[in-house]
């Protein structure tokens, strides 16, 4: 089985030159143990990764029994007359999803990691806006396989606190990585720890669904406790 992504810049791969920022999707195939696609990038939404000729190139390659994830939800937000939340942008997803389950593989929605935005109170402030139900609300009405990364990443910074997480975003002090020397605070976009922890927990939500669904598990990829 390969894994296939396609999603905006917390779900791509790191760029050189911009080391340790990273999308939790550069770190998955290590989590997995399993063949990993990504084609995510940087300012994407579900109009422009069609458009750009992304997702036919996904779709090139996508075999039976393969899985494509769909991480989309940050930038579309910031489109809301095309990529309305109950409107373009699911529209969008359910084309992909239909797409997909006509190549005989499985689509996954992710809802948009949320930005790590602390109130007064040491609670994350939602920035998503009604986005995330919307994933939810369509992954529950075609049956599709949804990995709330909302909720997860909403719960891991709470639980590890302003301070601690910190250290999961780009926040970086000047003269610490060579593309910000005048250093960065970046609540938004991944560093390689916060990446990685993001990748660890997707491999073990497919672990489940797999699971779920009969499948075997990929070499190498350890089963869900």
């Amino acid at each position: 089985m390969t894994y296939h992504l396609a999603g905006d810049s917390t779900v791509a791969p790191m760029k050189a030159g911009e080391e340790p920022m990273s999308g939790w999707g550069h770190f998955l195939a290590e989590s997995l143990g399993a063949p990993v696609r990504n084609l995510a990038f940087g300012g994407a939404t579900t109009e422009t990764f069609l458009a750009s000729g992304s997702w036919a190139t996904l779709m090139a390659e996508v075999a039976t029994g393969d899985t494509v994830l769909i991480q989309f939800g940050h930038n579309d937000q910031k489109e809301p007359e095309m990529l309305a939340s109950r409107g373009g942008y699911t529209d969008r997803l359910r084309a992909m999803v239909e797409e997909v389950r006509a190549r005989g593989a499985r689509a996954v929605l992710c809802t948009s990691c949320e930005r790590r935005w602390f109130d007064d109170a040491g609670r994350i402030t939602p920035t998503h806006g009604d986005y995330p139900n919307a994933v939810r609300d369509l992954a529950a009405e075609i049956d599709a396989p949804l990995i709330d990364l909302t909720v997860f990443t909403t719960w891991l910074y709470e639980h590890l606190g302003d301070a601690a997480s910190a250290r999961l975003l780009s926040h970086y002090a000047p003269g610490e990585t060579a593309a910000w020397p005048d250093g960065l605070a970046d609540d938004t976009h991944f560093r390689v720890e916060g990446a990685r922890a993001i990748a660890a927990f997707v491999a073990r939500a497919l672990r489940a669904i797999e699971r779920r669904d009969g499948d075997q598990p990929a070499k190498g990829t350890l089963p869900v406790s």
